[in-house]
């Protein structure tokens, strides 16, 4: 049973400091890789402002080939503190995972894949319906609240306890999304829309 790292699981209340730690380590990795590194997202809890969540930065780290990654990324990330997880391939074929602050507490988490992969647009889809759905951020935050005093640290079970509204979720969003047409989807898949949109977003988050 996977466990979480340096204790039970803890759900923090939202820190307008999140942002200012994903760009930081988004430059730290852009220098580290290069032109390995075409796109760097900032998805998870952590990236929907005013969100309750584990105080971990998930970033969504986009390359030309998941193989040249493999062989090329894994290295200068281990440099940098970040342990590669494989055996999240079994069930997470298109991406490498790698973990930071291993044994704990974890502090960042990298989810490598193409972006032509569906998961990269699910992973955006989800991060951006929270982002404009408050009603359904809140309930998620009260799901998560509730399931970290249930599960202790058993993070698989965690996990899976957030499976049933990720995907209600989705298939809100993905109804949203064809009542909006095809605007949506091509925003996502365009780099510079997502840096205006967190501008837009910390700005928003400033003014409350």
């Amino acid at each position: 049973m996977e466990r979480y790292g340096a204790g039970p699981i803890i759900i923090v209340d939202y820190d307008p400091a999140w942002p200012v730690m994903f760009e930081q380590e988004r430059a730290i990795l852009h220098t580290a890789l290069g032109s390995l590194l075409v796109t760097c997202e900032h998805v998870g809890s952590t990236a929907v402002p005013g969100l309750a969540a584990k105080p971990i930065i998930d970033l969504l780290v986009g390359v030309r080939s998941l193989g040249e990654a493999e062989s090329h990324c894994i290295e200068p990330l281990e440099a940098l503190g970040y342990n590669h997880i494989p055996d999240y391939k079994s069930w997470l074929a298109d991406e490498l995972f790698f973990r930071k602050g291993i044994p704990g507490p974890w502090t960042h988490h990298i989810h490598m894949m193409q972006p032509s992969s569906p998961l990269w647009e699910r992973r955006l889809l989800f991060r951006d319906y929270l982002r404009t759905h408050w009603e359904a951020a809140d309930t998620y935050a009260n799901l998560k609240r509730r399931l970290a005093l249930e599960c202790g640290d058993n993070i698989a079970a965690y996990r899976d306890g957030k499976t049933a509204f990720i995907e209600e979720a989705m298939l809100n969003a993905r109804n949203d999304e064809g009542r909006n047409g095809l605007k949506g989807m091509s925003k996502r898949r365009n780099p510079m829309y997502h840096s205006r949109s967190a501008q837009s977003l910390r700005s928003r988050t400033r003014a409350r």
